[in-house]
This record gives structure tokens, sequence and C-alpha cells, in this order.
């Protein structure tokens, strides 16, 4: 890890200072894609942003590239592979004087070229150390600072606090996109691997030989999850709302940058002149922004979509998710080992702990 990164980013955090009322939102990955056009429609609605990002002058150059009033947004790095990494950006977010309105959870990686698995600093398979495990140890160290008023869920400007979720159709068999079975569907078995510690040779949380797309569905199945683990746990005494979304297919996502060169020429085209299916990188900022903002997705505990077949002003609605992913003892064994996953040194949130007493 570079020499002064942890004093720039205890520096940099305390850069961002909102007004009482206006409200501030937390979006990860957010130097491109989905969560670069979210930061964007927030902006447009009046919230200021800290864009979360691996490669923080990426981060810049996205900003000047969108012309987005840099009042408004703060870029600090946030490397979601790296545990130590989220530790430090947690610790002065938490430590800084800037409210905290809305956390979106937007960051990806998708390997399905790899013939190996690669590994985090922490020993565990990047695809879930970073989409999981990362955004996880993320919402752990953050959740008092989200939840900080008293129970109401009210945040800045009396928006409603918020915790949103990136998913995806190809995790949830409930949808015919979560069937594929290429290279297989999401499956997070017992999460044997989980509970053996999740270490080489262990790759896969059912324990299971290594597949780099499943690898990928696995993360996105925990992530959703996840989402109705912290609902069941925290929304009743928080009011903060916590859900997950899928805002269409953007087939032409950066997501995509490490897959086939022919799938990233061909998949783009079949979405938008076959399926019908296509959502721009814009449109899906958009959706993400509503569901962080918007008054009509106030339900916690839930999972969004618009369908599979797209056009301007479709509406949302709620999507059940697959048998996995609705089970109330997978969600809380999945909690659990996470939690021992990542908790090397980590406190329980506060709200946690009133829970449990």
């Amino acid at each position: 890890m570079r020499q002064g990164y942890w004093l720039l980013l205890s520096i940099r955090s305390m850069v961002t200072a909102t007004s009482p009322h206006q409200p501030q939102a937390i979006v990860t990955g957010a130097s491109s894609g989905i969560g670069l056009y979210t930061t964007a429609a927030l902006i447009k609605r009046g919230w200021t942003v800290v864009m979360a990002v691996r490669d923080p002058a990426k981060g810049e150059k996205a900003i000047n590239a969108l012309g987005l009033d840099r009042r408004s947004v703060t870029v600090l790095p946030l490397d979601l592979s790296d545990l130590r990494c989220v530790r430090a950006f947690a610790q002065a977010i938490a430590a800084g004087s800037a409210p905290l309105d809305a956390l979106v959870c937007n960051a990806a990686v998708y390997m399905p070229t790899l013939k190996a698995p690669l590994f985090s600093p922490q020993g565990y398979e990047l695809s879930m150390a970073t989409n999981h495990l990362g955004h996880f140890l993320l919402i752990q160290l953050l959740l008092d600072k989200l939840a900080r008023d008293g129970g109401s869920g009210k945040g800045s400007g009396g928006v409603q606090k918020r915790l949103v979720v990136l998913g995806t159709v190809t995790a949830n068999s409930k949808e015919l996109g979560g069937k594929i079975p290429i290279p297989a569907p999401a499956d997070l078995g017992n999460l044997a691997g989980f509970a053996d510690g999740f270490q080489a040779p262990i790759t896969m949380a059912n324990g299971k030989a290594f597949k780099p797309g499943k690898a990928y569905k696995d993360s996105k199945l925990c992530n959703m999850i996840t989402v109705t683990e912290l609902h069941r746990r925290f929304h009743g005494q928080t009011g903060v709302v916590f859900s997950s979304l899928y805002p269409g297919c953007v087939a032409d996502s950066p997501l995509f940058r490490h897959s086939f060169k022919v799938f990233q020429k061909v998949f783009p085209w079949f979405q938008k002149t076959i399926t019908g299916g296509y959502v721009s990188q814009p449109m899906a900022g958009e959706r993400v922004a509503d569901v962080v903002s918007g008054k009509a997705f106030s339900t916690s505990g839930v999972h969004w979509s618009w369908g599979n077949r797209q056009r301007r002003g479709r509406q949302q609605f709620i999507q059940e998710l697959s048998e996995q992913g609705r089970d109330p003892t997978m969600a809380r064994r999945l909690w659990e080992l996470s939690t021992r996953l990542v908790s090397n040194g980590v406190a329980t949130p506060s709200v946690e702990s009133k829970a449990r007493g």
C-alpha cells in the first residue's frame, strides 16, 4: 500500500461540508458506470456525494468529464478488496462532522475469464472479497453514523435515511436471468466455504470448485441477502430503509471490461435490438437515485426491479427473491459467518448491541 494513503484519506475526509439541510450520500465505485451516473443524479436532486473509489485520479477525471459541481462532490480512496482500506475509510468518515444520509453499495468486480482465482490482501477470493465482504464491513462500520438520529430515520433536510445495495438479475433464480446455467446459477449451498474460513484453497462460498462467473453471482446474492438481514435487525429501531435493486441490463457497463472482447461488442447490440432489455448508464443512475431519495421507494427490506424489457417511464415493482435469497435462516448464517471473516478488530455496531440487549 503506497505511503501516505492513510494521511491523505484522513485529511480529505474533512473537506466535505454541507449545510444542515443538504443531505449527503456515499457511493462506492463512483468513478464510472452506474456509480458515476448515480452521483450525477443525486447532485441534480440537491445532494452532496462522497465518491468512494479505488482510483481517486480516475474519479477526478470523471467529475470533469460530466461537468459535476465540485461544491457538491468529494473523491475519497476506497479499495473494497482490502479490509484495511475499508477500516481506514470508515474511521475517517465516522470521525468527520459531515452527515451521512445514504450509503450506496454499488462497486463490483466481474472477471469471468479467469483461469485461476485471485485473492484479496486478506486471502479471500477477490470477487467475494470486493463485492460482498468489503461492503459488509463498510456497512458494519458506518451503520452507527447512518442511524444517528434517535431512531426516526430522518436525515438532513428531512430526507429518509437509506442504505441501498446493487443486486443483479443473474443472482436471482426467481427470474429467468438467474436460471441461466453459464457457468452455473448462484448457489451458496450451506456456506461451507465461509464456515471453513474461506482461505485458499477454498474459493467459493459453498466450498466447491472455483467458477469465476459463479463467484460474481454468489457475491451479489450475498449482497441481496444482507439487505434482508439488515432490515430484520435494524429497520425497526433505526428507521433506516434498507433495500436492494436491479436497475436493468446496462449492457455497456464498465463492469464487463474483463469479459471476452466479442461479448463486449455483441451483448449491447443483442440487448438493444433483440431483447429490448438495454438500459443506459444514465437511466440506471437515475433509477438508483430514485431508490435513494424517492418517496415511492420508502419500503424497507425489499428488492426493486423494472423488469427485463425496458422503456422510458416504466414503473418499478418489488421483485421476489429466490428461495435462498429470502430464507431467514440463510440470512442469519451469512451474517454471522461474514462477521467472523471481517471481524479482525471490528467493534459491533452499537445499534446491534442495543438490539441484543
